[in-house]
């Protein structure tokens, strides 16, 4: 049995005009999309702009996420640059009682295999009760992880690695490890994947397409005929014309104003891009049917 399977949503932040994060509205966006399809969510990842987000909020987030009645539906984005950090925002995380985290190596320097091996060996080391969804994300962090990477990380900490989220698309294709979970980071592989033995997926357009993404996975395991998967994956390739996390955030600012808020570098699309693509999302009759924003 795989530990993590379905559909898994790479969480937005809701920001205040002040751009810090608006706590209760960030834990409410993402409650409604598990109640819209999601199996659960990952909060503070990249689509959550969580290396530009402070320590300080995302534990003052933590804090109330553990009140929430879908607390258990949770994974935690804990990957910092800094191992030290990293270590502790787990450690504040796992005194709360979330389990699951999803990390990414660190970026900016240039490394290889065996460094990666050890900076997971020093968190499993530092919690040995956690467990810990790798982040394949080549694009972002300068790194991307081998199939022999991973192998041994499982070899040495099979309780501990769990999973991985491949955002690369360099492994969900090849990797086979048993009661493993490997979780594509688009829609575009979800059913492909699934197929070859991927037990869900991971995404940022997760936000918008629960209800579709959903539809698709509950079709597989009930072996219903795919009448959804075509429109899920043009839907995904419309935000993949631009950054998704600019892409998402002006789609949902058309019902909430609050999603304008977005932390620099980070910006929204421009007018003509914006107008393209809810041009192309309404030609494929694709609205978001709630505010998500309390």
């Amino acid at each position: 049995m795989s530990k993590i399977k379905g559909i898994y949503a790479a969480g937005m932040s809701v920001l205040n005009d002040d751009l810090s994060l608006n706590i209760e509205k960030t834990i409410s966006h993402s409650e409604k999309i598990i109640e819209q399809g999601c199996h659960g969510v990952a909060i503070f990842g990249s689509t959550g702009q969580a290396q530009l987000i402070p320590v300080i909020e995302k534990i003052n987030l933590l804090n109330k996420l553990s009140l929430s009645k879908y607390k258990d539906h949770f994974i935690v984005g804990t990957g910092l640059n800094s191992l030290i950090e990293t270590i502790n925002l787990m450690k504040i995380a796992i005194s709360l009682n979330f389990k699951k985290f999803l990390i990414m190596p660190p970026a900016y320097y240039k490394y290889g295999d065996n460094e990666v091996i050890e900076f997971y060996s020093r968190l499993v080391e530092a919690h040995p009760n956690s467990e810990i969804i790798l982040y394949n994300f080549e694009k972002l962090c300068g790194y991307k992880f081998s199939l022999d990477c991973i192998e041994e990380l499982v070899r040495r900490f099979p309780d501990q690695i769990i999973g991985v989220k491949d955002s690369s698309y360099n492994l969900y294709e090849n990797l086979k490890i048993d009661n493993f979970s490997i979780l594509p980071g688009s829609e575009l592989k979800l059913l492909k994947g699934l197929e070859l033995g991927c037990t869900g997926i991971i995404t940022a357009t997760c936000n918008v397409t629960a209800k579709l993404s959903r539809k698709v996975y509950d079709d597989f395991i009930l072996k219903n005929k795919q009448t959804s998967n075509q429109k899920l994956c043009d839907v995904r390739s419309s935000f993949d014309k631009y950054n998704l996390i600019s892409g998402l955030h002006t789609f949902l600012s058309t019902e909430n104003k609050i999603y304008q808020n977005i932390l620099p570098p980070l910006s929204l699309l421009n007018k003509k891009e914006e107008k393209e693509l809810l041009n192309s999302l309404k030609d494929l009759n694709f609205t978001n049917s709630s505010s998500m924003a309390a």
